[in-house]
């Protein structure tokens, strides 16, 4: 005959509230353990002449709850190596926010669990708070809470907010999504005669002095609509309703197409906000270039092709493929073994797919769309990575004095044409040589044309103080401002 561990629920109140078949259960058994004496119902139970071992003892050899739940489920498997059936009695219901009923279940094997009822504290909470949660609900335990899987339009019962220091935990968690001011809700021993309602604000949460074990924080919906601002589902119905019916006639005709351009214009706004170093701006930006993300994916869900789940789940499955040294058991030593694992799976991803058509070649992967200078630098170092390099620079400054000559005479010939791809070539060997000196010459450039735009901004200035036009100026005297603008910059 198996061991049988019979797992009573004491509910959330008092003797009153007890159901009655648990109230015998517990009067007739001779082996009862209680997983603590701090509930409202335990006193009652002494006063009855009902006997029974508590684990509270354990609570305070453990820093961790995890090692008390394992130490009172490994008593308990003591226990029933000198007799065949014990009772241990929990607070609240067995199946809800019950750690050690879980451990016990997961680990059962010869042994039999019998849960027998007892209300849950949800039900004395649902009735002390006045809500119904088929409008929406979470229960949350809060030393574990994350506040991203946090849905603040329903109602949100936080369980584990037993003294100060977890309520504090959970107010600085709470906050990051919520102001601070927000009101909530400290819910103390729900449906017994000692039962507390205590409303404040949210910065206010672990000043209150009711907090134990029969604590709960109730957080209300969320009904204002600029408070779900900082949710990623309120952007996406803010693009949905801008695109669906009644919404805005520039974002209803837009494509995939009449799109490209300006995610192109949001990323370098992106890069320039980073060069600034200017946080709000890269927020700002950040924020630019995500929308452009989401009108594509809301034209592909309007298109019946594909949506944004689509896209978060290709790029989250894309990045644990790519990732083994962190998701998987293979071990690397640098960045460089990541780079090539990274390329080998990507390599062999386009082979099962068969995305390609042509005999594969390294360069492939390569955007054709990508600007001149940042192509050219990966087809280069696509190719250098099998050897087609120079292992040291003068070859390549002899390869660029090659190129402008051979330029210079196209130039001369007046063939146009050669012209332009001679100097393809010079720009080419460039991109060489920075490659070399681990400098991307596309950011070179963008930096080139800011400072570029700057000084000659500082010239309209001056020219602008002295109150001529700018063509009055000879070129000397507008170098002249151009030399204060770089004097400047240095200082």
């Amino acid at each position: 005959m198996a061991k049988t561990i019979h797992v009573i629920g004491l509910g959330a109140g008092d003797l009153d509230q007890l159901p009655l078949g648990i109230y015998r259960k517990l009067k007739a058994a001779s082996n009862v353990f209680m997983r603590t004496k701090d509930h409202p119902v335990v006193q009652d139970l002494i006063d009855e002449g009902i006997q029974f071992q508590s684990f509270d003892h354990i609570y305070e050899a453990y820093e961790q709850f995890d090692e008390v739940y394992e130490a009172i489920v490994k008593e308990l498997h003591a226990a029933l190596e000198k007799q065949d059936t014990i009772v241990y009695a929990v607070p609240g219901h067995p199946m809800v926010a019950e750690a050690t009923v879980q451990k016990l279940l997961h680990e059962e094997n010869q042994i039999q669990i019998v849960i027998e009822g007892g209300q849950s504290f949800l039900d004395a909470a649902f009735n002390a708070l006045k809500i119904d949660p088929i409008e929406g609900f979470q229960l949350i335990d809060g030393t574990e809470m994350r506040t991203e899987e946090l849905i603040l339009t329903q109602h949100v019962l936080i369980g584990q907010v037993y003294d100060q220091m977890s309520a504090s935990a959970v107010k600085l968690l709470l906050m990051e999504r919520l102001p601070a001011d927000y009101k909530v809700t400290v819910v103390t021993a729900a449906g017994s005669k000692k039962e507390t309602l205590i409303s404040v604000p949210l910065f206010e949460l672990d000043r209150v002095t009711t907090l134990s074990n029969l604590t709960a924080v109730y957080v209300p919906p969320v009904r204002e609509d600029n408070l779900l601002y900082r949710n990623f589902s309120k952007l996406r119905q803010v693009i949905q309703q801008l695109r669906g019916p009644g919404g805005c006639p520039w974002d209803q005709k837009q494509t995939h197409e009449s799109l490209k351009k300006y995610l192109i214009e949001e990323s370098y706004e992106l890069l320039e906000a980073i060069d600034e170093e200017d946080d709000d701006h890269i927020v700002e930006e950040l924020g630019d270039v995500l929308l452009q993300v989401l009108l594509h994916a809301q034209i592909g869900e309007d298109d019946g092709f594909f949506n944004v789940e689509d896209v978060i789940e290709g790029v989250t499955r894309k990045m644990i493929r790519r990732h083994p040294h962190v998701f998987a058991n293979t071990e690397v030593d640098n960045a460089d073994d990541v780079v090539t694992n990274w390329e080998a799976i990507k390599k062999e991803e386009k082979k099962e797919n068969g995305t390609s058509e042509e005999e594969p070649s390294l360069l492939d992967g390569i955007s054709a769309t990508l600007p001149g200078l940042l192509k050219a630098y990966k087809l280069q170092k696509k190719a250098g990575k099998v050897g087609f390099d120079w292992g040291e620079e003068a070859p390549m400054w002899d390869k660029l004095n090659e190129e402008l000559a051979e330029w210079q005479v196209e130039m001369k010939e007046g063939r146009k044409d050669k012209s332009v791809e001679e100097f393809g070539d010079v720009l080419f060997a460039f991109v060489n040589i920075a490659r070399f000196h681990e400098i991307d010459p596309e950011e070179a450039l963008r930096k080139t044309n800011q400072k570029f735009s700057r000084r000659f901004r500082f010239i309209e200035k001056q020219v602008q103080q002295l109150g001529k036009p700018i063509e009055d100026f000879s070129l000397t005297e507008l170098d002249e401002f151009w030399e204060v603008a770089k004097r400047q910059e240095r200082e």
